[in-house]
């Protein structure tokens, strides 16, 4: 069965790989380059680990009601499986004939002779993955063009409110609170509560939700961030309105999206003092900022 399951459920796989978007939602940063997402896009506290299926709280249920809907636990385990992969084929659904997948399901695990040989259930898969991958990178194309329109009205008419500054960059920004404290350079670790939203309203992350500021080097997040940061006084709380071209860009992780405009509101707590070397003898060192790796410039298209 565990052999069946792999072959089976390769497809979903493809599927749920081509629908994610390759980022890595663990980050403590926005990172420089528009392939990193925003501070921890993730929910909950830092370092907190998910349970994994066999850990988690057995739910509460009437167990002999539900014995009594099977003939045997057989019966009833297989039906659990039959759910689970229908679950996991969720996504292609309409790229798949449920009575050709039993067909199949049935003559593997019979060990009769299948329609499809080996060699050619690989070559199938192969074109099945194309085609997903095609159709993935189409709806991405249509996806982020709609972003950049959309991104560019909600620019040219949010820069004429009232409030609203635009800087050289295109960066747009409101002073919600001035605060009187020092402003941050590009080369300090700067200590913030923010929210990110799109221009829709649909809030992909808050340092506020986590109940934990973040704490990042300026120079390792997205332009928008580096620039925007630096005209904050320690203290205050301004909302920025970044162009595409200062965030993400193409990259855009799956929450946000290709070329999106995104609106964040930050409150500058405090600049971090740099970290120092532990002394031979020091109980506890002092801790190491760990930025982000910066992702490879993409590379020139070839005339």
């Amino acid at each position: 069965m565990n052999q069946f399951l792999r072959k089976t459920l390769t497809a979903a796989a493809i599927s749920i790989a081509l629908a994610s978007t390759g980022t890595a939602f663990g980050q403590d940063k926005p990172a420089t380059g528009s392939a990193t997402p925003p501070p921890r896009m993730h929910a909950g506290a830092p370092n907190a680990q998910a349970t994994s299926p066999a850990m988690a709280a057995k739910p509460a249920v009437d167990t002999k009601a539900l014995d009594a809907k099977f003939k045997n636990e057989k019966e009833k385990y297989s039906y659990m499986v039959g759910m689970d992969v229908a679950r996991s084929l969720g996504q292609i659904k309409d790229e798949i004939d449920v009575a050709t997948v039993v067909q199949a399901l049935q003559a593997t695990l019979k060990g009769e002779k299948t329609t499809l040989t080996e060699p050619e259930a690989m070559a199938v898969r192969q074109e099945f993955m194309q085609k997903l991958q095609g159709k993935a990178a189409a709806k991405q194309k249509e996806e982020a063009e709609k972003n950049e329109k959309e991104g560019e009205a909600f620019l040219a008419k949010n820069k004429d409110k009232p409030g609203v500054k635009v800087t050289a960059s295109g960066l747009q920004y409101e002073v919600i609170k001035q605060g009187t404290g020092p402003k941050p350079k590009a080369t300090d670790v700067v200590k913030v509560d923010y929210t990110g939203t799109k221009i829709d309203g649909t809030k992909f992350d808050s340092s506020i939700d986590r109940g934990q500021p973040a704490t990042f080097p300026l120079n390792q997040v997205v332009p928008g961030w580096t620039e925007g940061l630096q005209l904050m006084p320690v203290g205050s709380e301004y909302k920025f309105y970044v162009p595409s071209k200062l965030a993400y860009g193409e990259r855009g992780p799956g929450p946000i999206g290709a070329n999106a405009t995104l609106i964040f509101s930050v409150k500058l707590i405090d600049i971090e003092p740099p970290a120092t070397e532990a002394k031979p003898g020091d109980a506890k060192p002092a801790p190491k900022i760990m930025p982000t790796t910066k992702p490879a410039e993409k590379p020139a298209e070839k005339n």
